[in-house]
């Protein structure tokens, strides 16, 4: 299996700066590149990666995107006075140049085909580079918002052509709408391009019509071109979460793109002056996870945007760390998305779901009334179309990421002799540091069998190392599945401090005293027999065709499972999978490894003993492998939809990131 990341940054990067006063421009400095790479030297990243050398783009290479009589007039920037410099920039929009901007911008492009070159060729899984200038806003014939060349467009054509990928995913996560890139891709099915974006009703720089939620994408390319208005400021990490299981992760899934490539802006982040959001850099570890188990994990990370030089490089530090295969930092007092985001999401929604299966049975457009007082507060109310005052980000102050601990120990697992252990995960003998006390404490409460007794002390010991961050994720086969669930939870819920997701797929009674106190969240994904749900904190999902239908399974995974867990936010993570199930171990696998963003990717994985065959495919995840494509992913089950979606409409009361529409257009649909 492929390891590895690669990290691509050359000095020569920062050498051109602005030479004459212009207030739209003074924000891009060459201490972009060199705080983040000096961050990532400091906390002792930089060394964990595979130093990849930069290289210029071809004239070929940038002619794949942009017009010869462009390349040719960027050429004569290298011998142009100072004047001459300035009436260049003129013709564009917020640019500049400098002697040697075109050397750098060859450098940026180059970076971008050799991060792909290595992760192509299989040198390297995934990757970040660091380049200046940046390029999404780079059209065919002209340079636009600081980019000379657009790195990301050329690298995803590059790869069409050299490596003949046929499906790109491009995610743009910079607060600015990469309108470069939307226009060499609007017509192409093969490449989808993801943007959010600061637009408020057209009032935000660039300040186009086709940056709206109903621009689409032309002709073959309709339905490939997914654009997500942000139509206020602040938004959080809550937002950007909500937007990437409702939206992002479904279509992602449905497209199965080959390679993905992300336009990294961090000016999407807290304290950037061009942004004005509030979402942490933390954020951006669970963006980059959310998006490794696509195409293999082959993920090329491009840098743009990002003003704010300490958010900045704590934003570089904490991708780069995920990317490396890092345990992800928990997310904290998740809220309710703003009304706001909430309505850009059903727009954006609503006219996407005749292109995509998985979002026909989303809602129809809010009613015209919401939009018509939405646009009337922006041009002349103070106040934001929440109806608060709008706050200033000026005063911003978050405290710096916590420390990202890595354990001695990836996985671990608890296995019978006769049940080979795989590679690099190490397996929990019988005599190994189980404390004797667990042994009598087993044998008191709950079994008397020495074989069952000795299985269970050894998974309990699994538990207390993971707690002591001793061992990331576990697995273990047990005799039966619901006694082990009992006496996990039972050994780590008297501290108060702990909270338990389990998620149990297949058929069986989940113990009634578990879900009951808000210590633990159970998740039973089932066949389309009703469960009853027992508290806010048992939620069945009962498919018609059970886990075996995969389009209806992972819907339930993006719609429910992921929301649900991100605002429960658990420090432990059981993962239950039963003999019936009929789950394919492809989905399983994907489950899995979703299951890692929570809990700083404690997960124990318990499996009843006879499902041998399911150690190898889960420790591979655990172990941090990718999981194979799911190929042809289809709408999932009508009934099925309908009892989600009846859920979902349900449960949202208590579970704010389960909400697609905001309450205002609900009640004015019902009225």
């Amino acid at each position: 299996m492929t390891i590895g990341t690669a990290l691509i940054y050359d000095e020569e990067m920062t050498k051109y700066k602005l030479l004459w006063v212009d207030p739209a421009c003074k924000i891009e400095v060459p201490e972009r590149l060199t705080v983040s790479y000096e961050a990532l030297v400091r906390n002792a990243l930089a060394d964990r990666c595979v130093s990849v050398p930069v290289r210029e783009a071809t004239d070929t290479e940038i002619l794949l995107v942009h017009s010869e009589e462009y390349l040719e007039a960027v050429k004569k920037t290298p011998s142009m006075s100072l004047e001459d410099l300035k009436e260049f920039t003129l013709q564009y929009g917020d640019v500049y140049f400098h002697p040697n901007i075109y050397h750098c911008a060859k450098l940026a492009a180059g970076s971008a085909l050799q991060l792909v070159d290595w992760v192509m060729t299989k040198r390297v899984r995934n990757g970040m580079a660091l380049v200046r200038p940046p390029g999404h806003h780079s059209q065919r014939s002209a340079a636009n918002g600081f980019c000379v060349f657009n790195n990301v467009a050329i690298a995803a054509r590059y790869a069409q052509q050299k490596y003949g990928v046929k499906r790109v995913l491009i995610v743009d996560w910079d607060i600015h709408h990469g309108q470069g890139v939307q226009y060499c891709f609007e017509d192409d099915p093969n490449v989808l391009y993801f943007s959010w974006h600061r637009y408020e009703h057209q009032n935000f720089w660039p300040q186009l019509r086709e940056s709206n939620y109903d621009s689409v994408g032309k002709e073959k390319g309709a339905g490939f071109n997914i654009n997500v208005p942000w139509n206020q400021v602040g938004m959080k990490n809550s937002d950007y979460l909500s937007v990437f299981c409702h939206i992002l992760l479904p279509v992602a899934y449905e497209f199965c793109p080959d390679l993905v490539l992300v336009c990294a802006g961090f000016d999407s982040a807290i304290g950037d002056p061009e942004g004005e959001m509030c979402a942490t850099p933390e954020i951006f570890a669970h963006l980059t996870h959310l998006l490794m188990n696509l195409a293999e994990g082959k993920l090329c990370v491009v840098l743009e945007g990002g003003y704010n030089l300490t958010s900045l490089a704590q934003s570089v530090c904490q991708t780069v760390q995920t990317l490396l295969g890092d345990p992800l930092p928990q997310l904290a007092d998740l809220s309710c998305p703003y009304r706001s985001a909430l309505e850009s999401l059903q727009c954006v929604r609503s006219a996407h779901r005749q292109y995509w299966s998985c979002l026909k049975h989303a809602a129809g457009l809010p009613p015209a009334h919401i939009s018509t007082k939405r646009i009337k507060s922006v041009e002349g109310e103070a106040k934001t179309e929440t109806g608060e005052d709008e706050k200033s980000t000026e005063e911003n102050v978050w405290p710096e990421p916590p420390k990202r601990f890595s354990p001695t120990v990836r996985a671990a697992s608890v296995l019978s002799d006769d049940v080979t252990c795989p590679d690099r995960c190490k397996r929990l003998n019988a005599n190994q540091d189980v404390d004797p006390l667990i042994v009598s404490k087993l044998k008191d409460s709950f079994i008397s069998d020495a074989g069952g007794c000795d299985t269970l002390a050894r998974v309990i010991t699994l538990v207390e190392k993971m707690v002591q961050n001793e061992i990331r994720s576990g697995l273990a086969l047990v005799c039966d599945v619901t006694m082990a669930i009992t006496c996990v939870v039972q050994h780590v819920t008297p501290d108060l401090n702990n909270r338990v997701l389990i998620v149990y797929v297949g058929n069986g009674t989940v113990p009634d005293h578990i879900a009951r106190d808000g210590k633990t969240l159970v998740v039973q994904i089932t066949s389309g027999n009703k469960q009853e749900q027992k508290s806010k904190y048992y939620i069945p999902v009962c498919l018609k065709n059970g886990c075996s239908d995969t389009s209806g399974f992972m819907h339930a995974v993006f719609s429910l499972l992921l929301p649900l867990g991100y605002e429960y936010n658990p420090n432990l993570v059981l993962l239950v999978r039963m003999p019936d199930s009929d789950v394919c171990d492809g989905v399983w696998q994907h489950l899995t490894g979703f299951l890692q963003s929570f809990a700083k990717g404690h997960t124990l994985v318990l499996l009843q003993e006879n499902e041998k065959a399911c150690v190898s495919p889960t420790a591979s995840i655990l172990l941090g492998d990718p999981a194979p494509p799911l190929e042809n992913l289809q709408a999932p089950n009508k009934d099925d939809l309908n009892v989600m979606e009846t859920l979902r409409d349900r449960l949202q009361l208590n579970w704010k990131l389960l909400q697609t529409i905001s309450e205002s257009t609900a009640a004015a649909v019902q009225q």
